[in-house]
């Protein structure tokens, strides 16, 4: 069961002629999946109904975006959870804005929202976008992170699960658990290979001729990124034809650079910042590579899949609903996770017709579940529930 017995994915009728002013509340500024999916909603809200302002607690490109399509936006700087210093100037805005509905996305963002938008009286809705908790943390680092994620879903008026495997993953820690499965959506039309897309191999330098792997998402340990830079230099030595393309940006960016120089594969793999054409890049690459140790609905793997690559993505959250293994993508155990990454790029570089039928079906999977309209639908029939809940 992926639903409450109080809320409901249906349209709960119009809450009145006003617009409904929603501030979605995001950790930070840099894109990154929950950031992505902030974009997609914001995006595609109904404007006759719903008017968005946004608040981030760091700056960075989605500020940029945002700013390009005529969103307001604020930024209160912090990069701490349960950041009380904050909350006051958190109050402060959310005041002067006029708000009705709080949408938090990540736990950052609720824990550091939470209380203003309680004080006062505005209905707050939290998305998990994969849980803070993890079985690789120090023990009382999990017990502290579980501790507060039950916090943050008691008072939470509504909670939203990007996935039924994560939405199960939370009950399996708080049995009280109540949520509702919305999974995350992407612009099909954005993420369509029949587009015209500017030639990035060129703009790079990358040989044509290479078999190019791709890698777009945050250099942090839960991406996996230095494991993803073992497993390739392994499979080059088998298929000498292989590039790697690292897109992103995080704290475990300069060891990369660190690995690729002691390992002299410079000319083998290629390191960009978080870039803006994401399209553009998807369409230069054969096989797209996610090796995350958990998620929750990753947004890159869905776009990847809409884009027509062939994927790789670990057993995790999200993933492994999405990924049918070797049906329209390949899943690769966590255990064991260089050697498993290394079978999976030497058996896609070395046969493109498993690449093309893995893309294909992936494609297709994605047009049929993963629209990010569709999600905007459901999530604004969300809003209008939990406000005629609380205007009763």
């Amino acid at each position: 069961m992926t639903e409450t017995a109080t809320y409901s994915k249906v349209d709960a009728g119009a809450t009145g002629k006003k617009k409904i002013r929603v501030l979605e509340c995001i950790r930070q500024g840099q894109i990154g999946g929950g950031e992505s999916h902030l974009l997609s909603l914001v995006e595609n809200l109904d404007r006759s109904s719903y008017d968005p302002v946004v608040l981030s607690f760091t700056d960075g490109p989605m500020i940029e975006r945002l700013t390009a399509l005529g969103i307001e936006n604020k930024v209160i700087h912090t990069t701490r959870p349960f950041d009380i210093g904050k909350w006051k100037a958190v109050k402060a805005f959310i005041k002067s804005q006029s708000v009705d509905l709080v949408h938090a996305h990540g736990t950052r963002a609720n824990s550091n929202v939470l209380w203003a938008a309680r004080s006062l009286g505005i209905p707050v809705i939290y998305t998990v976008h994969g849980w803070s908790f993890h079985q690789d943390q120090q023990a009382l680092v999990r017990r502290i992170r579980i501790l507060g994620e039950k916090y943050l879903v008691s008072k939470s008026d509504l909670t939203i699960s990007v996935s039924a495997s994560n939405q199960e993953s939370g009950r399996l820690v708080i049995p009280s658990l109540r949520s509702v499965v919305v999974n995350n959506g992407i612009d099909q039309l954005k993420f369509n290979p029949g587009r015209r897309f500017t030639d990035v191999r060129r703009q790079l330098g990358i040989p044509a001729a290479a078999t190019l792997v791709l890698f777009i998402a945050r250099f942090t340990s839960h991406k996996q990124p230095l494991t993803l830079i073992d497993a390739f230099a392994k499979a080059l030595g088998q298929r000498p034809e292989l590039h790697l393309l690292m897109v992103g940006d995080g704290d475990q960016k300069a060891e990369a650079i660190e690995k690729i120089k002691a390992a002299g594969l410079q000319d083998k793999i290629t390191l960009e910042t978080f870039r803006q054409d994401v399209p553009d890049v998807l369409a230069a690459a054969d096989i797209f590579v996610l090796p995350s140790l958990w998620e929750g609905l990753p947004i890159g793997l869905l776009e990847a899949m809409s884009m027509g690559r062939a994927v790789i993505a670990t057993n995790v959250d999200g993933s492994r609903e999405v990924i049918r293994n070797r049906v329209n993508g390949l899943l690769t155990d966590t255990n064991q996770l260089v050697p498993n990454l290394t079978s999976a790029i030497v058996e896609l570089a070395g046969n493109p017709l498993l690449r093309h039928e893995l893309a294909s079906y992936a494609m297709a999977t994605v047009n049929e579940k993963y629209n990010a309209a569709n999600m905007t639908r459901e999530i604004e029939s969300l809003y209008r529930q939990v406000l005629d809940k609380t205007n009763r």
